[in-house]
């Protein structure tokens, strides 16, 4: 049985913490600023351009959100095989997920371009300048998701040996160059054609290929911590990767679902909802990402730790990951209360998505909490390789409790797009009181990756 953890140990893991979760979180935040800044720059070209996003946005995270989930397996196994000091199964590990992603990247791509008119048709909008601007930024964006999946792979190879600053340096550069492309082409500033939602698509194609390419040269190189130049491995690196990856990709897929069901919930409300909920989206991911950058940290940390039999040091990396989330997310939360409007009106300038954004986010505020408690206990589980348990967690909280109690709110109780808000924080309640009874049990230490 491992020993108590002394203040100083206690105090040296809060450091190391810190040192991975902070760029994680800006990392975070940079690599959804790609489409938050579309968001932006779109919701003050014009609300329909705005209300597109929630149709090429929805689509597109749920495919990236589904098979990034490789990425779990990456972290698990990476994490531990450098943790026990075995660099061959951790190279052979990043060798293997990030021939994975390229692959299935292509596949995926092919196949959604093919028969994207259709994907469009099944959300029940009938406004065509949406669903064109959602055509337009779709046949762009999709051609790069490759790109997107090596690149979330290749951060998740250097978050498991600890350097969450070279990912999070990329992704500043990358950004930098988004927000130059969408300024110039999205309005037809400085002689440039004007291209609207076409060209928030170019620029966010420009920066997933940034990120890709130079955190690809990184890892080319023989660093010390994994190497990409021997072969050797990879198939049995890759089934231990899929083994923890495969409930997460359930887990990915029912999310995907549900938040499919959750999106047409909200289109059923009408554009000015839909605009407005992508608003508040955007303003909301602030803090969701400073929660993930946490839940990230967490799950090297524990993964590390695990693999190196050092148990207590897993749990109480866990443990300062969700309170240090919390308290950060709930700090931020605090402008919802204050601020909301000067906060929407960053996303778009209409009164009417203002006004009807206000309540929700004090709604959102007090599910901040809840939400950040949720999403870093679930990243320490699955760095644990305890997947499978939170595939269900995951499962009922996106297929049954969401979708009741958003379906109660707005359609029984007619709360309109509020309704959709009190939804997903009953989900983050009850998601958050569930994972941690499940982490103040001891199974989850004991996980085989």
């Amino acid at each position: 049985m491992s020993k108590k953890l002394t203040a100083k140990e206690q105090r040296a893991i809060g450091i190391a913490v810190l040192q991975l979760a902070l760029p994680l979180v800006g990392q975070s935040l940079l690599q959804t600023l790609v489409f938050l800044i579309d968001r932006i720059m779109l919701g003050h070209y014009s609300t329909a351009a705005l209300a597109s996003m929630r149709i090429s946005g929805t689509f597109f995270w749920c495919v990236y959100g589904v098979l990034g989930a490789i990425a779990v397996g990456t972290i698990a196994l990476v994490g531990r095989a450098i943790g026990s000091g075995d660099r061959s199964l951790a190279s052979a590990a990043a060798r293997s997920s990030l021939l994975f992603a390229v692959v299935v990247g292509i596949i995926t791509t092919v196949c959604c371009l093919l028969n994207l008119k259709g994907i469009i048709a099944l959300f029940p909008i009938t406004d065509p300048s949406v669903t064109q601007a959602a055509d337009k930024y779709l046949r762009l964006v999709l051609s790069a998701l490759p790109l997107m999946l090596l690149t979330v792979v290749a951060a998740a190879v250097f978050q498991a040996a600890g350097d969450t600053r070279t990912p999070f340096l990329v992704a500043l550069a990358a950004n930098v160059v988004n927000s130059l492309i969408n300024y110039i082409l999205i309005f037809g500033n400085y002689g440039a054609p004007e291209l609207g939602v076409r060209g928030a698509a170019i620029g966010s194609v420009a920066a997933m290929a940034i990120n890709a390419i130079v955190l690809l040269l990184i890892l080319s190189r023989d660093t010390g911590m994994v190497t990409l130049r021997s072969y050797g491995g990879e198939w049995a690196a890759l089934t231990r990767i899929w083994r923890v990856s495969l409930p997460v990709f359930g887990d990915r897929l029912a999310r995907s679902f549900g938040y499919l069901g959750f999106t047409f919930m909200i289109a059923s409300l009408g554009g000015v909802a839909m605009a407005t909920h992508e608003a508040l989206t955007g303003v909301e991911e602030i803090c969701y990402l400073s929660a993930d950058g946490f839940g990230m940290a967490a799950a090297a940390i524990v993964a590390q730790r695990l693999g190196a039999k050092q148990l207590q040091e897993a749990t109480w990396s866990a443990v300062l990951a969700v309170v240090l989330a919390m308290g950060l997310q709930g700090t931020v939360s605090l402008g919802f209360i204050f601020i909301p409007a000067q906060l929407l009106s960053i996303l778009s300038p209409d009164p009417q998505i203002t006004a009807t954004g206000i309540p929700c986010l004090y709604v959102a505020a007090v599910a901040q909490p809840f939400m950040a408690m949720s999403i870093v206990l679930e990243q320490a589980l699955r760095g644990a390789g305890a997947t499978q348990t939170t595939l269900l967690i995951s499962m009922a909280g996106w297929l049954i409790v969401r979708l009741a109690a958003t379906y109660l709110f707005v359609f029984v109780l007619n709360l309109g797009l509020m309704g959709v808000w009190l939804g997903s924080t009953c989900d983050w309640f009850v998601r958050a009181v569930v994972l941690l009874v499940v982490f103040k049990g001891s199974r989850w230490r004991e996980t085989i990756v």
